[in-house]
This record gives C-alpha cells, structure tokens and sequence, in this order.
C-alpha cells in the first residue's frame, strides 16, 4: 500500500518531534553543544564508546589483541551515553568531529592520534599492532574489501531496517518491504561467502569478521531488532554458523559486553580499565 499523504515542501525544515525515539539525539548541524572534556585513565588508548555494533566493533578488536598478547593493547573505555547527548560534548566532538560512537585517542606518540569511525580504528589498530589484517597484498584486499563491504552496507541495516523496522514512530510498509528485501540480499552475499570459506576474507580471522559480526551476526542470533524470524534468518545457514563460532571466542564475549548499558547485568561493563573489571560478569 502506498501512503500518498505525505507531499514534500520545497524547501525542508528541521521538526524536532518528528524523530521519534531518537529525536533527541539527530539534528542538522554539527558542533558541539556543550563544554565538557574527555576523561583520560592510565592507559595510551582511550576509547569513548556505547556498546551498538559499531562500539563492539573497537572493543571486541582490542580484547582480541590483549588475548593475543599485545599487552600495548591495554586500554580505558569510558561510556558515552549518547541518549543523554554526551557526544556533542566539546571534548568528544573534538575526538570526532561527526559525533558518532565510537572515538578512540592514541597517547603513546609525541602527540596523541584520534581516530573516528569504526571501520578506521580496526584498520589503524589492526596496522598499528600488526595483527588481524593479512600482510599479503591479496590477502590484505580481500579483507578490506570485506571491511568496506559491512561499512556502506550498515547504514542500510542499521539507519534503514533497523529505524523503520523498530524504531520509527509509524510502520511504513514501502520502507520496511525496501530495506528488508536490501538487508536479505546482503544476508545472502554473506551467505554465499561463508558457504566457500572458514571466515569473510579466507582462511583467517580478520578485523574483516570483527566487522561484520556485531551487525549480521547479532542478526541472525535476535539479538538486534529481533527481526530474525522476519527476515527468516534461519535460511542464512552458514552465517548463523559462523556467528555462533566467532561468538564463542572469549576476547568477543568480554568486547562485546564493554560499555553496554542496556540488558543482563552481568552482560553490562559500563567502563573498562582493567582485564580485572571483567570478574563477576559473564556468569
């Protein structure tokens, strides 16, 4: 069925009520809106963060290089509620001008290193300790390619499906059908993908996966929108199977959990500065 209730104007003005759940958070400009400054703990990485898929991102990557013994790894994450508006802090849209989750500030240099976005500080984490992005000249493509691939793919599964399936204050069959049949395409191509390899980029796990798996693999486990039944997620075998195996890891399991806020108290780490934060949770 077709709303045609709706006529543009010519020119379009901000309605901030219109936003539904997360009006609070989206306007149309950028800059800070507000003084505050960053926290900075004991460790050279600080990481300012939620625990979206998109802040699972950065921690489940740096848990994986402690677990693998990159002690350099250590870092401080500090929450970033962004429902209460703390990325448009002037602290922390100097750490990202675009004031997205997640930031992260090297301090171990001369002068300190911010990097914004999520799929930048995989690759610059992955370079800078030289670990989960292949050296080999294809090897290295085809991760990136993946990488890439999940970074113009999100924004469909997250502001497209996810907003308009869950989220948006009226169901819009037009926008729920066209995302929905976007977000199965993509659960196809990673389908296929994973019918040919151990993980996306070959035969190594790769920043590639770290990915990939807090979107589709959350995806297909429920565990975002709880839209796997809609999508028929079950369909998508060999996805469902290599997000169960990555979520088994156990540097996923403790980065996964980092900064979250929302659901079983021992699944929330409000703030990590030490591997010994993690005790007690994960029962």
């Amino acid at each position: 069925m077709t709303d045609t209730s709706y006529e543009p104007p010519k020119v379009w003005t901000w309605n901030r009520e219109a936003g539904g759940r997360f009006a609070s958070i989206n306007r149309p400009i950028a800059g800070p809106t507000h003084d505050k400054d960053l926290p900075v703990g004991k460790h050279p990485l600080q990481l300012y963060s939620l625990a979206t898929p998109n802040g699972q991102k950065a921690t489940i990557l740096l848990e994986e290089l402690l677990e693998a013994g990159h002690t350099g790894a250590e870092y401080d994450a500090w929450l970033i509620r962004i429902m209460d508006g703390d990325q448009f802090g002037s602290g922390f849209v100097s750490a990202n001008p675009n004031s997205k989750i997640p930031a992260l500030v090297d301090h171990s240099g001369e002068k300190p290193v911010r990097v914004f976005e999520s799929g930048s500080i995989l690759v610059y984490l992955a370079e800078k300790f030289g670990a989960f992005l292949p050296a080999d000249r294809a090897a290295r493509a085809e991760t990136l390619s993946w990488l890439f691939w999940q970074m113009g793919a999100g924004p469909l599964l997250g502001g497209g499906f996810g907003h308009f399936y869950a989220y948006a204050p009226v169901k819009i069959e037009y926008a729920i059908d066209r995302y929905a049949m976007e977000v199965k395409r993509q659960l196809d191509v990673l389908n296929r993908r994973l019918g040919e390899v151990p993980y996306v980029a070959g035969d190594e796990y790769t920043i590639a996966d770290i990915a990939i798996w807090p979107w589709y693999g959350a995806l297909v486990q429920n565990k975002v929108y709880e839209a796997a039944e809609f999508l028929s997620a079950h369909e998508y075998g060999n996805v469902v199977a290599w997000a169960e195996r990555i979520g088994e890891r156990p540097a996923v399991k403790r980065g996964r959990i980092v900064n979250r806020i929302m659901g079983d108290p021992a699944e929330q780490l409000h703030e990590r500065h030490d591997a010994s934060d993690f005790e007690g949770k994960l029962a």
